[in-house]
């Protein structure tokens, strides 16, 4: 089965809350085995409008990513 990426391109406004929100979800990314490939680190814009934030996160399977997306975690 080929596997699965989220990726996340955000502007943190307020770093505090961001913090907050990546602990709430710690639970539902180790109960599907998410794998963080890129977190944050310097960027380079070639195209098109850049992000503050780029996270590339790796999931077993589509379902897997979808489930986590859903969790109630």
């Amino acid at each position: 089965m080929p596997k699965a990426y989220w990726i996340a391109r955000v502007d943190v406004h307020d770093p505090e809350i961001y913090k907050s929100y990546v602990e709430t979800a710690k639970p539902a990314f180790a109960r599907y085995n998410a794998k963080f490939l890129a977190r944050g680190g310097k960027t380079e814009v070639l195209e098109g409008q850049a992000r503050a934030r780029n996270v590339i996160i790796e999931f077993a399977s589509l379902q897997d990513a979808h489930d986590c997306y859903h969790s109630p975690e």
